[in-house]
C-alpha cells in the first residue's frame, strides 16, 4: 500500500516537473527567442510592414486601401469585400473574392462597367485612354480584395489625370511612378508592381513641396 502510494506520488511529481519545464520552454523561452530574432532581423515585417506618413502609421504595405479621391492614384477594385456590419469605420476587416467564374454574366457586367469608368476618369484634355490600354488589374479585384499593388500599366494610364488634378507636370508624376515601381521578386517571381499607398504618400509630399 505504501509502496503504491509512493510510486504514484513520484509519478505525479515527475509529471508536474515535466509540465513546468515544458511550459517554461515552449510557453516562455521559445516565444521570447523567436520574437527577439524576428525583431532583430525582420523588424519591419514582424510589426506588420507598417507604412508611416508624418510620423504616424497610416497603413500596411501588405493591405490595400479604398476610398482615394481622384486626386490620387486608384487601387484595384475590391468587389469581393462585401459589406461590413462589424466595424463601419474600417472596412478592411473583411477579405474575400467575388467567386464568379470567367463567363459569369454579373462579372462580365462588372468588368465592362469598370473599364468604362477607368477610361472616363483617366481621359483628360490632350490625353484619351483607349480600351486596349486598360490592364486586367484595373477592372478585376484580387483573390483577397486587399491587393496593395497595381501594375505599372495601370499606374501609367492614371498619370495624366493625377498631374492635372494636382497642378503637376506629366513628367513629374511619371517619374514618381517609375521611382515606386518594383521589379519581380528575385528577378523572376511575380510581376512588376507599384504599391498604391506608398505612391500616394509620395504624391502628397510632392504636391506639398511645389
Amino acid at each position: 500500500m505504501n509502496n503504491s502510494f509512493t510510486n504514484t506520488a513520484r509519478l505525479l511529481g515527475a509529471g508536474l516537473r515535466a509540465l513546468l519545464v515544458l511550459t517554461l520552454v515552449t510557453g516562455v523561452i521559445y516565444p521570447l527567442v523567436v520574437t527577439g530574432i524576428a525583431q532583430g532581423l525582420f523588424h519591419d515585417k514582424a510589426n506588420g510592414s507598417e507604412i508611416k506618413a508624418d510620423g504616424e502609421v497610416v497603413g500596411s504595405s501588405l493591405i490595400g486601401q479604398q476610398g482615394y479621391s481622384l486626386d490620387y492614384f486608384q487601387p484595384r477594385p475590391a468587389n469581393g469585400l462585401g459589406e461590413n456590419s462589424v466595424n463601419t469605420q474600417y472596412q478592411l476587416i473583411l477579405s474575400g473574392a467575388t467567386n464568379r467564374s470567367g463567363d459569369n454574366p454579373e462579372l462580365i457586367k462588372w468588368v465592362k462597367e469598370a473599364k468604362a469608368k477607368v477610361i472616363k476618369e483617366n481621359s483628360v484634355p490632350g490625353y484619351t485612354v483607349r480600351a486596349s490600354q486598360v490592364p486586367a488589374d484595373a477592372v478585376t479585384s484580387s483573390g483577397s480584395g486587399l491587393d496593395p499593388n497595381i501594375s505599372p500599366e495601370y499606374a501609367d494610364i492614371q498619370v495624366h489625370r493625377v498631374a492635372e488634378k494636382n497642378g503637376l507636370s506629366v513628367a513629374q508624376v511619371r517619374k514618381l511612378v517609375d521611382d515606386h515601381t518594383e521589379g519581380r521578386t528575385l528577378g523572376f517571381m511575380g510581376e512588376p508592381r507599384v504599391n498604391v499607398l506608398e505612391l500616394n504618400i509620395a504624391l502628397k509630399d510632392l504636391v506639398a513641396s511645389n
